[in-house]
């Protein structure tokens, strides 16, 4: 345990940065302390199976089964299901291991039977032992459609994993967000917290869709509490994935500076990396700390830095003193 006994915290993220974010914060809390929120634009119907990578990703991370090599899927899964498609003719381009099936092929089968995405979350975080919270951005399907110069609209699993995320993008869309809405969970999560984090994801792909999410925002913003963001750009590039690139062909200046205005009000503190001291942060409260998590005690250092100062600047807050 590291920091006050009371604090709650709820981080939204989407996938590996997020993920090791939640992972960090999940060693130095106790299970009743965090509620991470996840990114679900990602999703998509793979040969009738119901797959949600980066509910997967956080999932797999927290109860210590992820490929640490990638970062996401299995530790020592295998493909055989996949190189049996391919013999059928299939083009098998979505890396989806065999273990991964059986989380796969659980949620279908309750997602048929009319049980909500956030229960669903629910049974398969107790199954494997994770003791925090984790809930889907909402339980309506929402999908992330990317216009691109090269193809038009793509699926967004099409674009990131098929195309590698090489096509240039135009703009970005929420298919079926307007039906959706922030879950009683959620709320409730949103409503108790001491503390709101945003993980080092892509702002664009990963937070963006939390944000949309009818309700979401505003649940945030009504919270007069520290809503602090953690820089996913390092010295102008992209930690994993690609932020960067989305940054130059949106027209965003590739830095952390950038994040922080893109953001806007929505949070009022932010922390960046130490190895962009020279920049000028727009933001209320910033901290600089080195935000690279190479090791899972990085995670957990990083976790606690963060929550430490947040702590320091609420006691400054209560004292009258309102200064960053």
């Amino acid at each position: 345990m590291a920091v006050g006994v009371d604090l709650k915290v709820v981080v939204l993220v989407g996938g590996v940065g997020g993920a090791k974010l939640a992972h960090g914060l999940a060693q130095i809390l106790q299970p009743e302390q965090l509620t991470v929120i996840v990114n679900t634009g990602d999703d998509l119907w793979y040969h009738g199976l119901r797959v949600c990578p980066d509910l997967d990703t956080v999932m797999y991370t927290l109860a210590g089964l992820v490929d640490k090599t990638f970062g996401w899927g299995l530790a020592g899964d295998t493909r055989h299901t996949l190189e049996a498609l391919q013999r059928y003719g299939v083009d098998a381009w979505f890396g989806v291991g065999d273990q991964d099936l059986a989380t796969h092929l659980l949620r279908t089968e309750w997602w048929h039977k009319g049980v909500p995405l956030t229960e669903i979350t629910q049974r398969l975080t107790q199954a494997l032992g994770i003791g925090c919270r984790v809930l889907p951005m909402c339980d309506a399907p929402v999908a992330t459609k990317v216009q691109t110069i090269e193809h038009g609209e793509l699926d967004f699993q099409t674009y990131f994993v098929k195309l590698r995320w090489q096509p240039t993008v135009t703009a970005l869309r929420l298919d079926g967000i307007e039906a959706a809405t922030i879950s009683l969970e959620a709320r409730a999560a949103i409503d108790t917290a001491d503390v709101i984090l945003f993980g080092p994801s892509n702002p664009w792909l990963s937070i963006a869709p939390i944000l949309a999410v009818p309700g979401m925002k505003n649940a945030l913003m009504a919270r007069e509490i520290p809503r602090v963001a953690v820089t996913p750009i390092v010295e102008g590039n992209a930690l994993k994935g690609p932020a960067s690139k989305i940054m130059k062909e949106l027209e965003y200046e590739v830095s952390a500076a950038a994040v922080a205005r893109y953001y806007g009000d929505v949070v009022n503190g932010f922390v960046y990396d130490e190895r962009d001291a020279t920049l000028e942060i727009d933001t209320p409260h910033t901290m600089m700390m080195d935000t690279i998590m190479q090791t899972e005690n990085d995670r957990a250092v990083l976790a606690r830095q963060v929550l430490d100062w947040i702590v320091e600047w609420k006691n400054h807050v209560r004292l009258g003193n309102n200064s960053g």
